[in-house]
């Protein structure tokens, strides 16, 4: 009896020796933007990726020159872009592409792809601290050739803000927006005096509105559209140490809110996407969250699957132990996840891919139904 215990403590100890080692292996960590790169800026933050459609990944960062503070707080902050074209495995340079005069910075980026026109639109905030200070501007450039070169700076604040909000702290969330199945672009907007709101574009990024319906409670907050149509909110609360959820099944006129005691959160930027949808010829419905999975303290990245369109979450896998903090996931062109994440306290800036049978341990992997 006892050496049948023996063996079978054995066995179990290789098993987990061996699924521990084979994780450790499958992830591989690539500091995008780190002190070590270039000893000149303090630190990089606020990470957002997208999948170009194209194929092309494209990585954009703020570039925190004279110290790590925030937008109101610092004189020099830069947007800048590292890209690959072959799924993440490697990167181009660092390449400046928001770079105003000392006295004036840009900072927090976010991105939609057009899939319709093929186009790259990059948001940020903007402050001139010397002829300004504390009041936001609201801006966007676009890339028509896969994020190669980019447009002059448009400002859109009088478009997707209130006259009234001139003195507010408001912003464009970090990290990334979405395209409805209608081709309509929408992205989230935060006021923290006046709510949440949502912003959009009918004509492809011509112009832009703000859709007049505030959301409560929502700091820093990501979007995705469900399988029918409906649109759901996954935000930020600080201080609750959990997430919230918000569902609008007329186009953001009414909504719905209720808190995810399971998305255990610490009061940080997250990331939720769809990764596949039966209506694209998939078998089945899968959204994917990242985030600091800790009640208190940014630490513990972990990625959840939802197969039933964000009622119920995976426990998921926990993708690094350590400090982490602001995220930001896309699906690359050969069916892999890709997570760019902000590590050991904004020292690295780290891009790490996965599969989907990794994520679920072998339980889930992508199939497409023959037609």
């Amino acid at each position: 009896m006892k050496n049948n215990i023996f063996i079978i403590f054995l066995f179990l100890s290789v098993v987990f020796y061996a699924q521990s080692k084979n994780d450790q292996e499958v992830l591989k960590f690539q500091n995008l933007f780190g002190k070590e790169i270039n000893k000149e800026v303090s630190c990089y933050r606020i990470p957002a990726i997208v999948t170009s459609t194209n194929g092309d990944l494209i990585a954009a960062i703020d570039e925190r020159v004279p110290s790590c503070g925030d937008l109101k707080w610092s004189k020099n902050i830069n947007i800048v872009i590292r890209r690959s074209m072959d799924n993440g495995t490697t990167w181009s340079e660092i390449e400046k592409i928001v770079d105003y005069p000392l006295g004036r910075s840009a900072s927090d980026p976010s991105m939609i792809v057009d899939k319709i026109t093929n186009e790259i639109f990059l948001f940020y905030n903007y402050m001139d601290l010397d002829k300004e200070k504390d009041i936001y501007y609201l801006h966007v450039i676009k890339s028509a050739d896969h994020g190669k070169t980019w447009s002059k700076p448009d400002d859109i604040t009088s478009q997707i803000t209130k006259p009234e909000w001139y003195k507010d702290f408001k912003f464009i969330t970090s990290g990334r927006g979405i395209q409805t199945h209608t081709g309509k672009l929408l992205h989230t907007l935060v006021n923290l005096k006046n709510n949440l709101h949502l912003f959009g574009s009918d004509n492809h990024g011509k112009t832009w509105y703000l859709i007049d319906n505030p959301i409560d409670p929502g700091n820093e907050s990501k979007l995705v559209e469900l399988v029918d149509g409906s649109w759901m909110i996954n935000s930020r609360i600080n201080g609750k140490g959990l997430r919230y959820s918000h569902v609008s099944k007329d186009d953001g006129k009414k909504w719905t809110s209720r808190p995810e005691p399971n998305l255990i959160d610490p009061g940080c930027n997250a990331s939720i996407i769809r990764y596949t949808s039966i209506k694209d010829g998939f078998k089945k419905n899968r959204l994917l969250f990242a985030n600091a999975n800790h009640k208190k303290k940014r630490k513990n990245m972990t990625i959840r699957l939802s197969y039933d369109e964000g009622k119920t979450w995976t426990n998921g896998k926990t993708i690094y132990k350590g400090s982490s903090a602001y995220s930001s996931l896309t699906i690359l062109a050969n069916g892999d996840i890709g997570l760019f994440f902000e590590k050991d306290g904004h020292r690295e800036n780290s891009f790490v891919k996965l599969s989907l049978e990794w994520l679920s341990d072998g339980m889930d992997k992508i199939e497409k139904i023959n037609k």
